[in-house]
């Protein structure tokens, strides 16, 4: 738990001394709500709902590339003498978790600021996300683990990420369709049980396999 806080401190510390990364995913936020309000100046529901989740979709990509490709392999191998993997994954995805969180918040506030709120069900709403950031995170964070072995990092991250995502894209939609009072459906349980399973799956591979990625 000690390895675990020390390195969400020093992931914290490189943050705040390189503030252009998470910068440039905030301007890519409220420049996509700007694009997307300039052109419909009412923005449909559906319209809402699918931008939003699309805004955390890419904005996740964006962040969460340089979560290993930022480390060197000198810096992978000092780390690798110190302390566990388990503890570098674990801190990678509570980091980025974080992060993703925070970016959800700003794109519902932006989308708010612009569009009006439209979400019905504030309980099921963020509630689903919640769980779905999380997914995404774990998803992406892995992703980023293997993708930072290639040489073209950015292209092969693309090619990992979305066939593993859209299932818990898809889901994550329907659940806020209902919050947002698209459908009226009555598996929301049934749909948040799917979520959480993905989640808790995607958290075992990562947990289970990294290990070995970390010792290659």
């Amino acid at each position: 738990m000690n390895s675990i806080l020390v390195l969400l401190q020093k992931e914290f510390t490189l943050e705040f001394r390189q503030k252009y990364a998470i910068g440039g995913v905030f301007l890519y936020v409220f420049s996509t709500v700007f694009i997307v309000y300039s052109a419909f100046i009412q923005i449909p529901v559906t319209v809402w709902n699918v931008q939003f989740w699309l805004i955390i979709l890419f904005a996740a990509v964006n962040a969460f590339l340089k979560s290993f490709v930022s480390e060197n392999n000198d810096k992978q191998l000092y780390l690798y003498q110190l302390v566990s993997p388990l503890a570098v994954i674990i801190s990678k995805l509570i980091y980025n978790l974080l992060i993703l969180l925070m970016i959800t918040g700003l794109a519902f506030l932006a989308l708010v600021l612009l569009a009006g709120n439209p979400v019905r069900d504030a309980g099921l709403f963020f509630l689903t996300a919640l769980v779905g950031a999380a997914g995404i995170s774990i998803a992406f964070t892995f992703i980023a683990a293997i993708a930072s072995k290639g040489s073209n990092q950015a292209t092969l991250m693309a090619i990992l990420g979305f066939p593993v995502i859209i299932p818990i894209l898809l889901t994550i939609m329907k659940l806020s369709a209902n919050a947002l009072g698209l459908i009226q459906d009555t598996a929301i349980l049934s749909d948040l049980g799917i979520l959480l399973g993905l989640d808790a799956l995607l958290l075992s591979l990562t947990l289970l396999l990294f290990p070995f990625l970390w010792k290659d």
